[in-house]
């Protein structure tokens, strides 16, 4: 992971939590590329907002305007009660942490977490503190004085975020900073960084194309699709409750089938792989048809079949026998309705 301290400067513990908005941000590269239209975001102080979605959505671009690393071509940015819209990254007071661990490689642990503090002309005795502090929060104290290349993936990636957070943020933001790690590791540091995060109380703005970190991480998630908000809400809420197609398949993978052919108004018929049960059922919804693939996920497979000229997919059992065919129904509040244009219909 790559830290960069944006600034020089270094801001104190009594600036947060900082609470961050923007309003009406617009980007564009060229008069017909457009990164970011019309955003308008509240990023509460003291919790984490995470914004989820593919890659060119505009995740990391509104990431970089926030910190100033880029300038909107229209709209303003808050922090606090600050218009910083177009305030030079240094007197932001927010720290920056990367995908790419970029530690400089002739510095020591404690070297590079320094690094920051000396370039603002911290005392040293407060630099000492301050480093020791973060350390002992982030376990690597017994590390300080090892190169980077003396450290694993996991231990350069908390290193880098003592580099940051030794610079006492209003605002931390995070792009994809998890991305370099194996599987298993991210599971333990993405856990360990909510922690850290709860304890310290910082806003924390994280960028991530991973649904599942996303929903772990989340106070509040923001799902961007092509440069606008799709839906932004608690996370328990957007997965419950999509409000458009794209978020249904997008955070799940929701069965989406065409309602026509299932004998129901015109739209899309949304349903979750884990919602559909073996068997029939009167009163609900029935597919069925013939297997065409599975895919092992662990514990649990994924069975594709073919339904009309549609295809579903249903979880089942690692352990159980693959059949041929597959017949499943869906209780009817489990079944999810979209329009014609992909917007939801009603409420579940």
């Amino acid at each position: 992971m790559t830290v960069t301290t944006v600034a020089p400067v270094v801001t104190t513990a009594t600036d947060r939590p900082t609470q961050v908005r923007c309003n009406a941000i617009t980007k564009a590269f060229s008069n017909d590329t457009f990164a970011l239209r019309g955003i308008d975001l509240h990023c509460p102080a003291g919790a984490i907002t995470v914004l989820l979605g593919p890659s060119g959505c505009g995740k990391t671009t509104l990431l970089r305007c926030i910190a100033g690393l880029e300038t909107p071509s229209d709209g303003n940015i808050h922090l606090g009660h600050r218009d910083v819209t177009h305030l030079d990254p240094r007197a932001r007071g927010v720290a920056m942490v990367f995908q790419n661990y970029g530690l400089y490689p002739n510095k020591s642990a404690y070297g590079n977490i320094e690094y920051p503090l000396r370039r603002a002309r911290v005392p040293k005795k407060q630099r000492q503190a301050r480093i020791e502090h973060v350390a002992n929060m982030l376990r690597i104290t017994h590390l300080l004085d090892r190169k980077p290349a003396q450290l694993s993936g996991g231990q350069r990636q908390r290193v880098g975020i003592g580099r940051a957070l030794v610079r006492e943020p209003a605002v931390l933001l995070m792009d994809e900073p998890l991305s370099s790690l194996d599987a298993e590791l991210r599971v333990s540091m993405r856990t360990e960084l909510r922690a850290l995060q709860r304890k310290l109380g910082t806003t924390m703005v994280y960028v991530t194309h991973d649904q599942a970190e996303a929903l772990a991480l989340a106070d509040q998630l923001v799902v961007l699709r092509d440069g606008h908000i799709e839906q932004i809400g608690e996370p328990a809420e957007v997965f419950t409750s999509p409000s458009t197609t794209f978020v249904a398949g997008f955070l799940g993978a929701m069965n989406l089938l065409e309602a026509q052919p299932l004998n129901l108004p015109p739209g899309t018929v949304g349903i979750r792989p884990e919602d559909l049960i073996r068997g029939t059922s009167p009163g609900d919804l029935t597919l069925s048809g013939p297997v065409v693939d599975t895919d092992l996920t662990g514990t649990e497979r994924l069975v594709h079949f073919r339904c009309g000229q549609q295809t579903a997919r249903i979880r089942i059992r690692a352990d159980e026998p693959v059949p041929t065919e597959i017949t499943a129904h869906v209780r009817a509040d489990r079944i999810h309705h979209f329009d014609t244009d992909g917007n939801r219909i009603g409420e579940r």
